[in-house]
């Protein structure tokens, strides 16, 4: 069966043709919800006794408010584009009846938004012109500003003794109009925090924020405090783009680049957070199944600041409003709760202020494939359920994340991740591409240490991850894992070109609790920092990768276990240019055999734990490990280039390292997906 939307419908008429008849008296539903409200007549009447499919013609469908779906709405029903059309969820308003006037010495554009003062419902916190995204007014211009002091906030702070009380340097802050809609963002170990300010006193130059921050106030572990900016100050929009929302006044203003023309520029302030929701009740048995959703675009929707308690810690229980981690606390602009066998799939998500899809609480088999997710707030897809602790209902788990192109995230939210899976196992996060990002690519597990967790048995694989970080936080990887994971594969994956803030900037980095990880068949290079690095965990395997060109070694162990098997090393190639190839190295923690090392700039040398001076790789094998292994140009064929495949003859190919082919990593076509 076939039902029909199209932006010229009527949801009058039967949706049952694909365009209006003759005399117009029948033809296509006008909405995505009247089609979804036919689906539950027919369901009803016992009509629908096999899979349907609603096609949407190309063109525009404005979202007023998240299109819902419920458990009665479980069917074999597929939304999809019409043919090669472009059909369009859009959750902006397009603004007109501009006038130009002068603000801060400048020409701006001006336009009245009565209906902000009418009922509240029109603030809105991002602006896009002619497709993109514009940045609200703030300072600095360039770079950061610096805290000068916080009265309860000593430099030797723990990491969750936040505050709301900071000192500013002389002419940082002014009392500005409208103080208290102004934004402070501060940018300090590996996230990001938000709060208005609610109180600058100018003598002490004190401002108080309406928040308590998640952590310290210093920039990270170093005796130093946060960087900030502020943003939505109306005296600093004085640059090309920017623009200013007075909400006292209702009154917008935007500078425009050189050649808009308020005639003809198409101005869109996106309106609801979240465009589709499909939520059912787990635990009462009662799911969303079925449910496909093909070839559309979701685009223009709004974010706002989300907050909860924390779940662990010295603060537990007690209110936080800026994530930890990941930028989990901020959901997902496509939303699935208690949904089952439900997919994502080539659909496009773009300029919006979260998360682009989110797989909550009791999603099993779902499918999130084949999508594009840009000019994004947050992240691109998050996956999150119970953890071993919680009810079985709702553990979220076997979903497919993959073939996805992932990229220009953190807009808003700067620690989100690509692809962030919490609390969740036996998940395929594969073939996705993942790049322009603030942090970490993709993150497996939210267990620090070695307590009970279900994100095992998730395969990480063939994905291509690049240009994360960009300089402004701290503590990152290109895959990033947490807790025991048996079973979880990271391999045949590809990343590079990870930069740091002050620490921090690795390619895969199995962080506190990793354990029972098989990590084979990778190719990473260019980081800040190491390549690889574990920060304490228990028999992880590491095999046949390439680690190449970090800026402070190709690999680390830090922190390392008391057990002597933290690390098992085979047949991985160590390759740097002028840095150790191993530091922090614990010769007690690490089985290493049959590895290959070496240093284009010199002899290859060591570090090991608690000496200054690193060592040559004899001193390394005198400790009992690589007895095996060797010192040796590895003969990549164009390493600067990013080419690291063998020549013929490598030496690493006689210690039985296994060329690794890349040319499946990525996206594939339909055709060849899984």
């Amino acid at each position: 069966m076939d039902l029909y939307c199209s932006p010229s419908g009527k949801d009058s008429w039967s949706g049952r043709l694909p365009e209006p008849n003759e005399l117009a008296t029948d033809g296509p539903f006008a909405t995505l919800g009247r089609a979804r409200d036919e689906v539950r007549k027919l369901k009803a009447s016992a009509a629908l006794d096999g899979p349907l499919t609603v096609h949407l013609r190309g063109g525009v469908y404005p979202v007023n408010s998240p299109l819902e779906f419920g458990p009665d709405d479980s069917a074999p029903v597929t939304f999809a584009a019409w043919r090669d059309e472009q059909p369009i969820l859009d959750g902006g308003r397009r603004l007109t009846g501009w006038r130009v006037e002068p603000v801060n010495g400048r020409e701006a554009w001006v336009v009245d938004l009565p209906e902000l003062v009418l009922d509240g419902s029109g603030a809105f916190r991002q602006l896009f012109v002619n497709g993109q995204r514009r940045p609200r007014a703030g300072l600095p211009k360039e770079g950061f500003y610096w805290i000068e002091s916080a009265p309860d906030t000593p430099l030797t702070a723990g990491l969750f003794e936040g505050s709301c009380y900071f000192v500013a340097a002389e002419g940082d802050i002014k009392p500005w109009q409208n103080l208290n809609e102004v934004e402070v963002v501060l940018y300090h170990f590996w996230i990001e925090e938000r709060s208005s300010i609610y109180e600058f006193d100018e003598a002490s130059r004190l401002v108080t924020l309406w928040h308590d921050t998640t952590f310290c106030l210093k920039d990270d572990f170093r005796p130093r405090y946060a960087r900030y900016r502020v943003e939505n100050v109306f005296e600093a929009l004085t640059e090309p783009g920017e623009w200013y929302l007075d909400t006292t006044e209702a009154r917008l203003y935007y500078l425009p680049l050189p050649g808009e023309d308020p005639a003809t520029a198409e101005v869109v302030a996106p309106g609801p957070t979240q465009l589709l929701r499909l939520v059912g009740q787990p635990e009462a048995g009662r799911y969303v199944d079925y449910l496909r959703f093909e070839g559309l675009t979701f685009r223009y929707a709004d974010w706002e600041q989300p907050s909860s308690k924390y779940d662990h810690g010295p603060r537990e229980g007690q209110a936080i409003h800026n994530s930890y981690q990941g930028a989990f606390l901020v959901p997902g602009v496509i939303y699935l709760e208690g949904a089952r066998w439900c997919a994502i799939e080539d659909c496009r998500v773009e300029h919006v202020g979260w998360y682009g899809i989110e797989l909550a609480d009791g999603c099993q088999g779902n499918r999130i494939v084949g999508n594009e997710l840009t000019d994004l707030g947050a992240g691109g897809v998050k996956l999150n359920g119970s953890d071993a602790a919680g009810p079985p209902a709702r553990r979220t788990a076997h979903n497919r994340v993959t073939d996805n192109h992932i990229h220009h995230g953190g807009e808003v939210f700067a620690s989100a991740t690509g692809i962030l899976c919490r609390h969740s196992g036996g998940n395929v996060l594969s073939h996705n591409h993942i790049h322009d990002l603030y942090y970490s690519g993709i993150s497996v597990g939210w267990v620090w240490g070695y307590g009970d967790n279900v994100a095992k048995d998730n395969r990480v694989e063939y994905n291509h991850i690049h240009d994360l970080g960009h300089g402004l936080l701290s503590d990152m990887g290109g895959i990033y894992t947490l807790g025991v994971q048996p079973g979880t594969v990271l391999r045949y994956n590809h990343i590079h070109d990870v930069t740091r803030h002050n620490y921090g900037g690795w390619a895969i980095y199995p962080d506190e609790g990793s354990s029972h990880i098989l990590i084979e068949h990778n190719v990473c290079y260019r980081t800040d920092s190491q390549v690889f690095h574990q920060h304490y965990g228990r028999e992880n395997v590491v095999r046949n990768n390439i680690f190449a060109f970090g800026g402070e070694a190709a690999g680390r162990l830090s922190r390392p276990s008391l057990l002597d098997q933290a690390l098992h090393l085979e047949r991985n190639l160590w390759v740097t240019d002028g840095a150790p190839v191993f530091n922090n190295g614990a010769p007690n923690g690490i089985y290493a055999e049959l590895n290959l090392y070496y240093d284009y700039a010199g002899p290859a040398r060591f570090q090991l734990a608690g000496q200054p001076e690193p060592v040559d790789f004899e001193t390394w094998q005198a400790h009992g490990v690589d007895r095996h292994g060797m010192v040796a140009d590895p003969g990549f064929r164009d390493p600067a280039r990013g080419d690291f495949s063998l020549q013929e003859g490598s030496a690493a190919l006689a210690l039985g390292f296994e060329p690794i082919d890349l040319s499946n990593v990525g996206p594939r076509p339909p055709e060849q997906r899984e």
